[in-house]
């Protein structure tokens, strides 16, 4: 039996395999060696594939609602694996958290689900909840979400800091980690400025 949801996509994937033939044959052989980790929302309008003109193996990505790293004493197994196997295995050079406004994840975090319908998400959502009172305390309600998003993408590094191989990686001037917010409405990409606290 055909898979439907597949064959409403095959003209596309025909054009990306016979477009990217010998990249994949490459890699297949090779192996990847990518410089980067991404680690970005599973929003369906952020596609870093396309927005970075990305080819195959060029990038080793993680996506999740709201792009959370949990901290290392609350490590979460499929995270931390992605990770060890980035920094350990593969020896990225680069980690880029990337949030975006208008983030249906940060849109929880102010009005929290409730666990006994959405369990996961609930405890997921959790992991940033410091980010509410220090955020939401005298902010322009119409500048909430967008402030949250960009405060929990700073949360996420300082997490990332918190695994000793990425903490010492990145002393070591080894790795580097970057902070991204994706301005669906401009459209345009910001980066963090830690020296300014803000994102450019």
């Amino acid at each position: 039996m055909t898979d439907e949801l597949l064959a409403a996509y095959s003209a596309r994937q025909h054009r990306f395999l016979q477009g990217h033939e010998k990249q994949i044959r490459d890699l297949a052989v090779k192996g990847q060696a990518p410089d980067v980790l991404f680690i970005g929302c599973a929003d369906s309008r952020v596609t870093p594939d396309k927005l970075f003109d990305l080819a195959p193996g060029e990038w080793f990505m993680m996506r999740n609602v709201a792009n959370i790293v949990p901290p290392y004493w609350q490590t979460e197994l499929s995270v931390a694996a992605v990770l060890e196997f980035a920094v350990q295995e593969l020896q990225v050079q680069h980690i880029v958290n990337c949030g975006h406004t208008d983030c249906g994840g940060m849109a929880a975090l102010m009005d929290p689900p409730d666990p006994s319908r959405q369990p996961g998400l609930a405890r997921w959502i959790d992991i940033s909840r410091s980010l509410r009172s220090a955020t939401l305390a005298n902010q322009d309600p119409t500048n909430q979400l967008r402030t949250l998003a960009e405060r929990n993408v700073v949360l996420q590094l300082n997490h990332l800091r918190s695994y000793p191989y990425i903490r010492h990686a990145e002393e070591a001037g080894r790795l580097t980690l970057h902070g991204w917010l994706y301005d669906l409405a401009r459209p345009a990409v910001l980066t963090y400025d830690a020296e300014s606290d803000s994102f450019q």
